[in-house]
């Protein structure tokens, strides 16, 4: 009998709701499965994966059963209704604010006063990961969260507990932090998860395309706007440094002449409430080609934005385990190319998605 996955999230929050909403919508359309990159990666399919722990900030969220947590305010994913989602018993548990929650979103996420001692909240935390059986962590923490990420990053090495870091704070494309999980060989995947179909992988597609067909970028930007919680986080520009380097170096890394920062944009623009979950990308590269003949580019992306990020992070969290099973630690720079926009070795896309399947094939 083939093992299950024992998973740990930080964030109860909209891409967790996705993730688990998704897993149990194709728990009823098992005969026709669309949508996801790899039905299987090895022996694991998205329905081995088991949440086994929680950790949360919001005081509407701590105490309650992962499948309930997830539907608590400010979150909005509600695909399957609560009263059909599959129960899910995990107790959310608290977790240090530290800085993970920024000014704008205070009054949404009504954080925890957290009384205990953060030696007492990181003991606790270890028994719960040591009592569940957890083996890979998830990180859905909001933008911005430098601390809370080191935090977490040092739960795992503790604990020899695979990571998976969906947000950009560098952690797996940090050489100090890098070093420390392989000196331990626990798995490590990240930084800043890449949309399934996102602006990120979209912007990076065409850009290398101008690139590879000859022609000169002059200038390029790339303009995003939403109204969930990530996107009024994101307010805060003192919380977006990570990201906007994230983002630019990610579609950077597939010019042969990296742009100038001036004739370079991308980062998220605005928050509008009314569009929820719906992201919208505006994306133009004005460039020339033969003759030194002028063209523009300009294209809109309307996605989902919990939907591109659960779509990843089920491969995330299988090839994390896949390493595991084969004891294999440090930064997993296939999944790292392959899935996050900062990882520690950029490659194009096309040649991370062969290296992930030489990966999983164990071809080296």
């Amino acid at each position: 009998m083939k093992n299950r996955i024992r998973v740990g999230v930080v964030g109860i929050g909209n891409c967790f709701a996705g993730l688990l909403q998704g897993i149990e919508y194709y728990k009823t359309t098992q005969n026709h499965i669309t949508g996801v990159i790899h039905n299987k990666i090895k022996q694991y399919t998205i329905f081995d994966i088991d949440f086994v722990s929680g950790f949360d900030v919001g005081k509407n969220k701590i105490g309650k059963k992962l499948s309930d947590a997830m539907y608590q305010k400010p979150n909005l994913v509600n695909w399957i209704p609560h009263k059909k989602m599959s129960e899910i018993k995990p107790i959310v548990q608290e977790a240090p604010v530290l800085d993970g929650v920024g000014k704008w979103v205070q009054n949404q996420i009504n954080p925890i006063t957290n009384r205990k001692t953060l030696n007492t909240i990181s003991d606790e935390i270890k028994n719960t990961l040591q009592k569940t059986k957890t083996e890979i962590i998830v990180s859905y923490l909001p933008v911005g969260s430098d601390q809370a990420t080191q935090f977490w990053a040092n739960i795992c090495l503790d604990t020899n507990t695979a990571f998976v870091n969906c947000i950009p704070s560098f952690i797996a494309s940090n050489k100090k932090w890098a070093h420390k999980f392989m000196i331990k060989n626990i798995p490590l995947i990240g930084d800043d998860i890449k949309g399934q179909i996102g602006a990120t992988i979209l912007h990076r597609t065409i850009a290398k395309l101008c690139n590879d067909r000859g022609t000169e970028i002059q200038n390029m930007y790339q303009l995003n706007v939403g109204g969930n919680t990530d996107f009024l986080n994101m307010k805060e520009h003192e919380r977006l440094t990570s990201k906007k380097i994230s983002k630019t170096d990610s579609v950077q890394s597939q010019l042969n002449k990296k742009l100038a920062p001036q004739q370079i944009h991308v980062g998220p623009s605005d928050y509008i409430s009314f569009l929820e979950n719906t992201k919208l990308m505006f994306l133009r590269i004005i460039g020339n080609q033969w003759a030194n003949i002028p063209y523009t580019i300009e294209t809109q992306l309307k996605v989902d934005d919990k939907a591109n990020s659960a779509g990843i992070v089920v491969d995330a969290i299988r090839l994390a385990k896949l390493s595991l099973d084969r004891k294999i630690g440090g930064p997993i720079i296939p999944a790292c190319a392959y899935l996050m926009k900062h990882p520690p070795k950029q490659m194009n896309d096309n040649e991370a998605m062969i290296s992930v399947q030489n990966f999983i094939n164990n071809v080296r």
